[in-house]
């Protein structure tokens, strides 16, 4: 069963021997350097958030506030061990982590910035209602950058 869990002192070398697959690499920062932007970022209050399946370590991905326009999360970097891409643990994983930003409900959406070239990524944002702002980052010009919109609350 798919899980999100906190990376800790306890955990955190299970996630940091993860492995990028080849067609990844310059797409994604490795897992080392994801627990360490984890840790620059913690001003930010920056999340280095563990994926599990039962008690294997699968994926990692880290969300951080963005305080500027548009105020949102920030999902900085997902991925999937090499190891267990292609059996849907992406999809689920970003599914639950939305579910968990939606249940904090800081901010109404999430941004994610996507090399135009990684077509796998793109295809599970779009799949989970991330769309294309259109916005160009001038420091990364061959991104698309995505916007997740968590639905209004009904009114009570």
């Amino acid at each position: 069963m798919l899980k999100l869990i906190e990376v800790n002192e306890e955990n955190w070398m299970d996630f940091r021997s993860l492995q990028l697959g080849d067609e990844q690499t310059g797409f994604l920062d490795s897992p080392l350097g994801i627990l360490a932007r984890g840790y620059v970022y913690r001003r930010c209050r920056a999340k280095v958030i563990g994926i599990a399946n039962d008690a294997t370590a699968v994926g990692l991905a880290l969300v951080k506030d963005l305080d500027e326009e548009p105020a949102c999360y920030d999902l900085q970097q997902f991925m999937i061990d090499r190891r267990f891409q292609g059996h849907g643990f992406g999809t689920e994983a970003l599914g639950l982590i939305l579910a968990e930003l939606e249940r904090e409900k800081k901010y109404d959406c999430v941004e994610v910035c996507v090399k135009k070239q990684d077509a796998a990524a793109l295809r599970v944002y779009e799949k989970l209602g991330f769309t294309d702002t259109g916005y160009i980052d001038e420091d990364a010009p061959d991104c698309r950058n995505l916007m997740f919109y968590f639905p209004p609350k009904a009114e009570q």
